[in-house]
C-alpha cells in the first residue's frame, strides 16, 4: 500500500501530465494492485524477467484490447444505449459517430478503429442521397471540422480509420484534408486491391504520406484470405474482423528465449521455442478467461448487447519481436558472426525456419473464447513498446541496418503470410521520391507482388515520423525534451521509443532508376 500511494502521489503531483492523462494513469494504477490470473509459476518467472510479456495490460483486464465495431450497423440501427436514432444526414453522421467514438474502449482508453469511413458515409453521398449534390469544397469544409475533433477529443495516435480498396469521394476528400491540416491523429490505412485499386488513388495516398506520414498501405486480398472482406487494420497494423477484435496482446521476446537456449539451431526450434510458445499461450489463455468469464465483459458491455460487437469475432494476438537479434545470436553460435539478417542469405533462411516454427506451434495451440481466428490465436509481428531496451522490434530489420530497398523486401516478404494480426515494415526514402511519385505506386504494387501484407513509408524529411505503427511529429517530440508535456498521449510513448530505438536513424533509401545488376 505505501508503494501505491507513492506511485499514486507521484502521478498527480506530475505537472507535465494534463487532467486526462492522469486519470487513465491512475486507473491503469488501480489495476494493478488487483490480484493477477492464475499462471504457472514457470509462467510468472518468464513474465517477471520479461521474456515473454503481457503489454502491461493490467491484471485484471475489464475490457477487450482491440475492439472494431460494426459502425455501419451502428447508422444503420442507431444506438439504444446511447439514445442515438440513426443519422439522417451528412452532418448528423458526423455528429453521431463522434459520440460513439468516446464511449467505445480499448487499451488506451481510446478508441483503436473509428470505421471504413468511406464505406460507412457513402450511403449519405450515394445517388439520391440526401447529401449527393454537396460540391467537393463543401465535402471537404466539413470532414476537415470532423477531423479536428477527432484529434482533439481522442488525442491519441493508436486511433485508425480505414479507406479502400475502391475509389470515392469521400476517401479524396480525407486525403486532402490530411495534406491540409497535418495532423498526427488519426492514422490511416489504405486497401490495395491490385484488380480493383486504380493507380492515380494509390498515388493521392502517396502524395498525403509525403505531406503526413500516412496513410500505410495494405494488400486487401491477403487480408480477405485471412479475416473475410469484413476487416480492418487498426492501431498499429492489427488486422482484425469487424464487429470483433482482440481479447488481448501477448508477446514474447525471441532475443530473450534465444540467450536462454544452449545447443544448436535444430533444438532450438524442437525443444526451446516449443517451451517458450507454450507459456506465451498460458499467459494468454489466463487473460482471455479472465475477461470473458471474471469480468464478463461480453455480457455486459452495450456494443456487445446491441450487437456491434460479438464474441464469435474476437480472436487474441500471439506477437513476436526481436527476431533479427535471435537470428543474428543464432547465426553466432555456429560460428558465423558475420551473418547477419537482412544481409546473408543463411541468415535470412534462418529467420523463416524461426518465423515457420512459432506460427506451427500457435497454430496448433487452441485457444479458448477465440472462435474469431477457428479457435486459435493469431500470430502478430509485434513493433515494439517504449519500454523495450535493446531489442529488435517484430521481425524488423534493426534500424539503421536496413539494405537497400529491393533487399529488404525481399527478406521481409516471406513472413509476412504468416502474421494474420498484421506484421510491419517501415521503409525510409529521400526526396528523392517527391518528384517521382508513380515510382512509389510501383514498389508498393510490387512489393505486394512478392508477398507483403502491409507496406508502410516515411520520407526522410518528413515533420511525421513512424514510432511502431503509429505516427508524432518530431516538433511534440521536441516540446516533451523541452517542457515534459504532450497533448496526444501517444507522444509520450513515442519519446520512450525514439530513446530507445533512435527511429529518425532509420537507413534512407534513394528512388530512382538504375540497373541494380547490370550485365
Amino acid at each position: 500500500m505505501n508503494e501505491f500511494e507513492t506511485r499514486a502521489a507521484a502521478l498527480v503531483q506530475d505537472g507535465s501530465l494534463g487532467y486526462d492523462q492522469k486519470v487513465r494513469r491512475l486507473a491503469s494504477l488501480a489495476t494493478e494492485s488487483l490480484p493477477y490470473p492464475a499462471i504457472s509459476e514457470a509462467c510468472a518467472e518468464a513474465l517477471s524477467k520479461r521474456v515473454i510479456c503481457d503489454m502491461y495490460e493490467g491484471h485484471a483486464p475489464f475490457t477487450a484490447r482491440y475492439i472494431l465495431p460494426d459502425y455501419e450497423k451502428a447508422i444503420q440501427q442507431g444506438l439504444a444505449f446511447l439514445e442515438m436514432p440513426p443519422p439522417q444526414d451528412l452532418d448528423d453522421a458526423l455528429a453521431f459517430l463522434m459520440i460513439m467514438y468516446v464511449n467505445v474502449p480499448s487499451v488506451t482508453t481510446y478508441p483503436v478503429y473509428l470505421g471504413d469511413l468511406d464505406k460507412v458515409l457513402a450511403p449519405f453521398l450515394a445517388p439520391g442521397g440526401p447529401d449527393a449534390e454537396i460540391t467537393d469544397a463543401e465535402l471537404d469544409k466539413k470532414l476537415r471540422r470532423f477531423w479536428m475533433q477527432i484529434d482533439r477529443i481522442l488525442p491519441d495516435a493508436f486511433a485508425h480509420l480505414d479507406l479502400g480498396p475502391h475509389d470515392s469521394r469521400i476517401t479524396r476528400s480525407i486525403f486532402r484534408v490530411e495534406r491540409s491540416l497535418r495532423q498526427a491523429v488519426p492514422n490511416i490505412t489504405l486497401k490495395v486491391d491490385p484488380t480493383i485499386t486504380p493507380d492515380d488513388l494509390i498515388e493521392d495516398g502517396v502524395r498525403t504520406v509525403f505531406e503526413t506520414g500516412k496513410p500505410h498501405f495494405v494488400n486487401h486480398p491477403m487480408m480477405v484470405g485471412d479475416h473475410g472482406e469484413h476487416y480492418a487494420a487498426v492501431s498499429c497494423y492489427n488486422s482484425l474482423k469487424i464487429g470483433g477484435g482482440a481479447h488481448t496482446l501477448v508477446r514474447m521476446n525471441l532475443k530473450e528465449v534465444t540467450l536462454r537456449h544452449q545447443g544448436d539451431v535444430d533444438s532450438f526450434l524442437t525443444d526451446t521455442l516449443p517451451r517458450y510458445v507454450e507459456l506465451t499461450a498460458e499467459l494468454a489463455e489466463a487473460r482471455i478467461r479472465s475477461l470473458v468469464e471474471d469480468q464478463k465483459f461480453y455480457e455486459t458491455h452495450w456494443l456487445a448487447v446491441e450487437g456491434f460487437i460479438d464474441i464469435t469475432r474476437f480472436s487474441a494476438m500471439f506477437g513476436i519481436f526481436g527476431l533479427a537479434d535471435c537470428v543474428n545470436l543464432l547465426m553466432a553460435h555456429q560460428g558465423r558472426p558475420d551473418a547477419r539478417y537482412g544481409h546473408d542469405a543463411d541468415a535470412d533462411a534462418l529467420s523463416i525456419r524461426v518465423v515457420e516454427r512459432v506460427a506451427e506451434l500457435v497454430a496448433a495451440r487452441p485457444m479458448p473464447y477465440c472462435e474469431g481466428g477457428n479457435g486459435f490465436a493469431y500470430l502478430h509481428s509485434q513493433s515494439g513498446i517504449d519500454l523495450d531496451d535493446d531489442v529488435t522490434a517484430g521481425t524488423r530489420i534493426p534500424v539503421g541496418d536496413e539494405p537497400g530497398m529491393l533487399e529488404h523486401i525481399t527478406t521481409c516478404a516471406p513472413h509476412h503470410h504468416l502474421f494474420a494480426s498484421g506484421v510491419s515494415d517501415i521503409f525510409h526514402v529521400d526526396e528523392t521520391a517527391v518528384r517521382n511519385p508513380q515510382a512509389m505506386v510501383d514498389i508498393i504494387r510490387g512489393g505486394f507482388a512478392s508477398g507483403m501484407r502491409d507496406f508502410t513509408f516515411n520520407l526522410d524529411s518528413n515533420e511525421f515520423i513512424r514510432i511502431t505503427g503509429y505516427l508524432v511529429r518530431k516538433s511534440d517530440i521536441a516540446g516533451i525534451a523541452a517542457t515534459g508535456s504532450a497533448r496526444h498521449t501517444s507522444d509520450h510513448l513515442a519519446a520512450g521509443s525514439e530513446a530507445s530505438y533512435h527511429l529518425t536513424q532509420r537507413a534512407v533509401k534513394r528512388v530512382r532508376a538504375h540497373e541494380l545488376s547490370p550485365k
